[in-house]
Parts: structure tokens; sequence; C-alpha cells
């Protein structure tokens, strides 16, 4: 496909996981793309890589700028980078809070504000948040993780409806468990990673992980022009986790 042919998009956390593979996608189907990153060095071309810290507005402000100059404009943003976190409200002390919203939401919104005038001047434009399953599902053991994305699925809703009048589609994926580096670290420190992971994986109908080139086919949907109808939508790509309810097996 080269529906993305002549767009300039930007991916946040795009070195690895969900976000190197949708730069990834986004630059096989024609679309000029730059990454920013903590850690880009791993970025090879033809992605342009940024160094950017979104917790820093500065850094974000001037990692934007280069990035939109390179590119010649800007027509899509995706909004990914994202981190972690586990246990329940008493786990996590009030600094941590702080430094996780930080990142999950107001480091989105650092990146949107930033990217927002480029945006205004494009004839295509499109936001894609990456959120999560646990934004709409209850899940043990993920209080802090869960109110961010919370979080940023209804600030997704509110920017698709501040934004649409001046032409700028805002959508976001809610991913179920994926496969990522992150997912790997956090199995390396269960106390019997297998049947951690094999739980991860039972919880999901399809009963396996979702993979990051799956994720990333569904932003890259919401990002294209053939979604152009398509504003204030949560993409669930979680394995039916969120709508099925299958009775237990021999049942």
């Amino acid at each position: 496909m080269s529906d993305f042919d002549g767009l300039k998009a930007l991916v946040t956390g795009g070195a690895s996981g969900i976000g190197r593979a949708t730069a990834e996608l986004l630059a096989a189907r024609g679309a000029q793309v730059a990454v920013l990153d903590l850690d880009p060095s791993s970025v090879d071309k033809p992605l342009l890589a940024f160094r950017a810290d979104v917790t820093d507005d500065t850094s974000v402000r001037e990692a934007v700028a280069a990035a939109v100059a390179d590119l010649g404009g800007l027509d899509v943003l995706i909004n990914n980078a994202g981190i972690g976190a586990q246990g329940t409200v008493e786990d996590n002390d009030d600094a941590e809070w702080h430094r996780v919203m930080d990142v999950n939401v107001v480091g989105m919104v650092r990146v949107a504000r930033a990217a927002l005038p480029q945006l205004r001047e494009s004839a295509h434009a499109a936001i894609v948040n990456t959120c999560s399953i646990a934004a709409t599902a209850g899940l043990p053991q993920r209080a802090l993780y869960s109110a961010t994305k919370g979080a940023v699925y209804s600030l997704t809703l509110a920017m698709a409806a501040d934004h649409v009048r001046e032409g700028i589609r805002v959508n976001c994926v809610n991913p179920g468990t994926v496969d990522t580096p992150w997912v790997g670290r956090l199995l390396s420190k269960a106390p019997d990673p297998a049947a951690e992971r094999a739980a991860l994986q039972a919880r999901q109908p399809t009963g396996r992980l979702v993979s990051a080139a799956e994720v990333a086919g569904a932003v890259a949907y919401l990002a294209s022009p053939l979604s152009g109808a398509t504003t204030g939508t949560a993409l669930a790509v979680d394995g039916g986790m969120q709508g099925l309810r299958l009775r237990p097996v021999g049942s």
C-alpha cells in the first residue's frame, strides 16, 4: 500500500516496541517518518531520529521543531511514548504517581501542543494516541498504569472534539498485552516467568499475546486518509479481551 505517500509522520517512543513497528510500517507505506525517543541510537534510515524527553517541554519543542524542519511539514502524530507501572493504590508513593502521569499523560499533551501548529497546516492531519485495554477494563495490580490510560482515553475524546473543525482527527488504540521488550522485562522479574506468560496469554480470548505489528496496523489505519471519517474512536487491539466472554474450554 502507498496510502501515506507524501505524508510526514512523527512517532514518539519510536525506537522500540509498538513505536518502532509503527514507524517502520508508516515508512513502508510511503510516509516520511521521524522518531522521537529518549535513546534513538538504534533507529536506522529511512527513519529520522531525534532525542526527546517527553517530561521536558523545552526538549519536546526543540525535537518537534527539528523533526518538522527535516520532514518539511507534519501530517501525522503518533503519541506513543509511555512507561508501565505495577501495584495497587497502596504500592506506589506520590512521587511515582506523579512520574508515571507526567510521562503517560502530560507527555502526550506536551508533544501534541508542540505539533498542533504544524498539523493545522496539513490537508490530512491525524493524531493517534497509544492507550490501553487498562483504560476500560479493571486489571489487577495496575492501578497507577490504568489511571494514566483512562486519562489518555478521555484526553483523546476531548482533543477530538476540540480539533475536529480544524481538520485534525484524533483517535487512540487500546492494545491488550503486547509482546514487547517492556513486557519481556516484566516477565523476567516474575517468580515463574513461564507461568506468568501463560496467565497473560490465557486472559486474552485468542490465547496469545498481541504483536507490536498488529498494533502498528491499527495505528496506521487510524492515521491513514482511508479513515478520514473516523475521529474520537478507541480501537481495541486486544485479542477480544474487552468484548468477548468465552466459556471455559470443555464446558
